[in-house]
Formats: structure tokens, C-alpha cells, sequence
């Protein structure tokens, strides 16, 4: 006997989120892998080891905004006209965007090109965390949260696993390519580098899913109760201007940062700190009018509580800071192991070692392994001790595992693998952490829009850290030769970066402990419904979570 419709349809939600986000992760997992061969083959030969370091450092940079502004983007359409056909429209920015990074001729092209799909990949987590953890019960959510948070790392391991048959069917590809009547000069553009174009091209295919989307998967019935009372109205499409001026200003951070001397010296850094200063700022503030202007209008309507409005801000605030912390953990150094993983290989082969084949897939692929047991282990962490005490213990052992990566590998081989597969276990568990404790804390109005900027606005703060690396590794290979830079600079660099955990282990204790509370529906009619449900948990004697 068939299974209920809404089961049917519950399923088919959940398959479009995994996938969904597994596809992105196969988008995000690309450019670590290919950007350094794709960079070697698009700026002049004759260019600096700083100058490539720090192209990729921009690109990461422009990447990461882009998925800011993007959640915030898609986040608000998610809340006006319903997740599941913003989810369509992100998922189909991303793959589009993503497969015409194949056609650049020069590095900027990949960092614009990149932005763009950025804000399709930031939009679609929100749009599927909210979408799955509406239709699915409240006993689910611990499995759900896995699932999703693992899928990313499924994408990442793919990424490592089409490289590796790339790399070993390369001249198979060029016959092939050769037969279908492209001209020789083409044919040897695609697969010249280990065949990046290819993969980058590869990265359209994710839009196949929007018909998978469209044709099974169900609208949010909580989000179609709020529409359906006039809720969804109170979102204003002008209100998106202030978001743009944000996305200017978090651009301008990354102008003030981009490769034209990475000196930390003189008036040049005040006023490079001055501009990310005001930058950030400015951005903070254009990504939080959104959510800020709907609740003002639902408050003047009689529909909300100041508290309950400030309330929803602060905890924005706040997750923003939670996910900036991994983030920026994540995306200035581990980001760049496959860099280093190379340059330690190449400094090995120089002193006479036999050469290593497929090291950065192999690289890719153990820390993509160590990243999905990471995240689906830290989503029953988080329902075994906590949504607290589990983000703290996550931040420490992010910490040890990065120190042990990097201070404990001087070579590549296969105590370094082992080393990648803890350590980026441990920095990618919070991915188990985020959709399991972030739609706890916000209701069904504006779950997706405040979710989209405190995940993706943690980008921003990724964003303006990882400029730092290229920097940060200037700043400690000074005396070292050239050949030396890579291979013991970056590992300072990461390190001195990853010391951002024990700022996020000392702010998560200002976070709710929402375990076993069920999802907030609503801030309307006068009183919330999470507070109805607080006043009776504590007239009961129970258990309810803090503000």
C-alpha cells in the first residue's frame, strides 16, 4: 500500500534539500580543488606565488558575499512567495552561473561569474532547512539535520571523485571532444589543467533538480497558514535596496583588500581598516533591513510585540556571530589545504621524492569523508547533551584537529590524510549544528529570511577573515625563500586564524538551549505562541529555553 500523499510529498521535500545542498557543496568543493590550476592557466606565468594566493583569497572572498547577500536575497523570497519556488530559482542561479565559469578567459571573469552563482547557494540552504524542518515532525529533526548537513560533504566528496576520473580519462575526454567536431584549439582549452573547465562545466547539471522540485515537492503548509492571514504581505520589495547597498559595501572591503601590495604597513592599512570597518558595518545593517522593515510593519499592524521584535534581531545578531566562527575557521585555512597539500608535494618531489599522483583528490576526498561522519555526528550530539554544550565542544575540537593538521604534518602522505579527515570532521560538524538549532529560533514568518542572513551574513565575516590569509601568509614567511612560502607560511597563517573557536566556545552560552522545544510558529496576535508554550512549560514544572 502506497504511503500517504503528504508522506510522499514530506520525502520528496527532503530529497530536493539533501540534494539541493549536495549539489552545493559539489559548487563550493570546485574551486578549492580547481582554482589553483585554473588560476595558473588564466594569469600571466610569469606572476608572483603573493599574486596567485592572492587572487584566490579575493575570489573566496567575493564568493562568500555573494552567498550573503544571496541568503538574504532568496531568504526574503522564501517568506513572500513560498520556499519551495525560491528554492527553484536559487538552485537554478547557482548551476547556470557555475557551469560558465568553464568559459573564462581571465581571472576577474571567475570571480564575477562566481559571485553571481554565490547567491543561489547561499538562498538555497535557508529555502531547504525551513522547507524540511516545517513538513517534518519534531522527533525527526536530529535525523533531517544529518542528513542535510551531510549532504554538502557528499558534494564535496563528488567534486574529488569526477576529478579523479577526469585526471585518468583525460585523453579519452580529448578523442571524444575531438570527435564531436570542436576545433583542436578548443579541444586542448578544456582540458589543458586536469580538465578544470570541464568541472566547472560539470556544475550546471544541479539544474535538472528544479523539475524534480516543481513537479513533487509541496509548499511549506506553515508558510501557506501565514500567507493565507495576510502575513506574507507585509514583505517589501523595496526593501531590498538597502540590501544591495550592503552587498556595495562588503565589495568594497574586499577592493580595499584586493592584490595591489599586501602590506601591513603604513597609512595604507588605516585605511584599509577604516574602509572594512565602515564596510562591515554598513553591510550589517543593509542586510538586517529586511527582517527589521516586516517586523516594524507587522508591529504597526498590531500583529507583533516590541519584544518579540527584538527578540528575532538580537537572536539574528547572534546567529550570525555562531556561524561566522566556523565559517571563518573554515574558509581561511582549511579551504586552502589542497593548496598547501600541492606545495608540500612539490617541495618533496624537489628533494628527490618518487611524485605522488591525484593529491589534491585524494586530499579533497579524505576531508569530505572526515566532514560527513562530522556532521552527522554532531547533529545527535546536539540532541544528546544540547544545542550549547555541543557548539562549545565542537569549537575545541575544531581547535586541537587544526593544530594537529598543521603543526603535525611537515610532508604529505598518509599521516596528513588522516590529519585532513579529523580535522575538517570537526570544522564542517557545525553544518550538522546549524539546520538542527537555527529554525528553533525563529518563527514561521520570517524563519527563512532570518535564517538567510545569520548563515550567510557569518559569511561576511568569513569573507573579511580569509582576506587575511594571503596577508597573514606574506606576514609569516618573511625571511623564508621563495620555494618556502606556501609550504611554512600557510600553516602559521591557519593557524593564527583558527584561533577564532574559542570565540565562538565563549558566545554560544548566550545562544537559547532550545532542545526539545518545539518549533515557534508564530510572533503574532499579541503574544507568541514560544511564549504561550514557555508559560506553561514553567507552570508544569518543565523544561523551557531561556531567552
Amino acid at each position: 500500500m502506497p504511503p500517504p500523499r503528504s508522506r510522499v510529498g514530506h520525502r520528496a521535500a527532503l530529497v530536493a534539500a539533501v540534494l539541493g545542498w549536495l549539489f552545493d557543496g559539489f559548487e563550493m568543493g570546485l574551486f578549492p580543488l580547481v582554482g589553483p590550476l585554473a588560476l595558473a592557466d588564466l594569469l600571466p606565468p610569469d606572476g608572483s606565488v603573493a599574486d596567485r594566493d592572492a587572487w584566490f583569497g579575493v575570489i573566496t572572498a567575493v564568493f562568500l558575499v555573494g552567498a550573503a547577500l544571496g541568503g538574504v536575497l532568496f531568504g526574503w523570497l522564501g517568506d513572500r512567495i513560498g520556499r519551495v519556488r525560491a528554492m527553484s530559482a536559487s538552485i537554478l542561479t547557482y548551476a547556470v552561473f557555475t557551469g560558465a565559469c568553464g568559459l573564462a578567459t581571465e581571472a576577474w571573469q571567475i570571480a564575477a561569474l562566481r559571485s553571481i552563482a554565490s547567491l543561489g547557494m547561499g538562498g538555497e540552504w535557508a529555502l531547504g532547512v525551513a522547507l524540511v524542518s516545517e513538513l517534518w515532525p519534531g522527533g525527526s529533526r536530529a535525523v533531517v539535520a544529518a542528513l542535510v548537513g551531510a549532504a554538502a560533504n557528499v558534494g564535496f566528496l563528488l567534486v574529488a571523485a569526477v576529478s579523479f576520473g577526469l585526471v585518468g580519462l583525460i585523453d579519452a575526454a580529448a578523442t571524444g571532444l575531438a570527435s564531436l567536431g570542436l576545433p583542436e584549439a578548443t579541444v586542448a582549452a578544456l582540458v589543458r589543467g586536469d580538465g578544470w573547465r570541464l568541472l566547472m562545466m560539470a556544475g550546471s547539471l544541479p539544474a535538472l533538480l528544479v523539475f524534480f522540485i516543481r513537479l513533487f515537492v509541496p509548499e511549506s503548509p506553515k508558510w501557506e497558514a501565514e500567507r493565507a492571514e495576510g502575513r506574507a504581505a507585509h514583505w517589501a520589495g523595496r526593501d531590498l535596496l538597502a540590501v544591495a547597498g550592503g552587498g556595495a559595501a562588503a565589495l568594497a572591503v574586499i577592493a580595499a583588500w584586493a592584490p595591489t601590495g599586501l602590506d601591513w604597513s603604513g597609512p595604507r592599512l588605516w585605511l584599509r581598516l577604516a574602509i572594512t570597518l565602515a564596510g562591515f558595518f554598513l553591510a550589517l545593517g543593509g542586510f538586517l533591513v529586511p527582517v527589521a522593515r516586516y517586523l516594524a510593519r507587522s508591529q504597526a499592524a498590531g500583529m507583533i510585540e516590541p519584544a518579540a521584535a527584538s527578540r528575532i534581531l538580537g537572536r539574528m545578531l547572534l546567529a550570525a556571530a555562531l556561524a561566522g566562527v566556523p565559517l571563518l575557521g573554515t574558509w581561511g585555512s582549511i579551504q586552502w589545504v589542497v593548496k598547501w597539500a600541492l606545495a608540500l608535494e612539490r617541495e618533496a618531489v624537489a628533494a628527490g621524492a618518487t611524485p605522488t599522483l591525484y593529491v589534491k583528490e585524494m586530499t579533497q576526498a579524505c576531508g569530505a569523508a572526515g566532514a560527513i561522519l562530522g556532521t552527522v555526528l554532531a547533529a545527535f550530539l546536539c540532541e544528546l547533551v544540547g544545542r550549547r554544550p555541543a557548539y562549545a565542544w565542537l569549537c575545541l575540537a575544531s581547535l586541537v584537529s587544526v593544530a594537529w593538521l598543521y603543526l603535525g604534518n611537515a610532508r604529505w602522505g598518509p599521516g596528513f590524510l588522516v590529519a585532513m579527515l579529523l580535522a575538517n570532521g570537526a570544522t564542517s560538524s557545525f553544518y550538522g549544528w546549524f539546520p538542527l538549532a537555527f529554525p528553533e529560533w525563529f518563527p514561521t514568518a520570517v524563519r527563512s529570511s532570518a535564517q538567510g542572513f545569520a548563515f550567510n551574513f557569518g559569511r561576511v565575516i568569513a569573507a573579511v577573515g580569509s582576506l587575511q590569509t594571503a596577508a597573514l601568509v606574506v606576514f609569516f614567511s618573511a625571511g623564508l625563500p621563495a620555494d618556502r612560502i606556501e609550504a611554512e607560511g600557510f600553516p602559521r597563517a591557519a593557524i593564527c586564524l583558527s584561533l577564532v573557536y574559542l570565540v565562538g566556545a565563549a558566545i554560544i552560552w548566550l545562544a537559547p538551549e532550545t532542545r526539545g522545544q518545539p518549533l515557534p510558529d508564530a510572533v503574532f496576535s499579541g503574544v507568541t505562541r514560544l511564549e504561550d508554550q514557555r508559560t506553561g512549560a514553567r507552570r508544569n514544572g518543565g523544561r523551557s529555553a531561556p531567552d
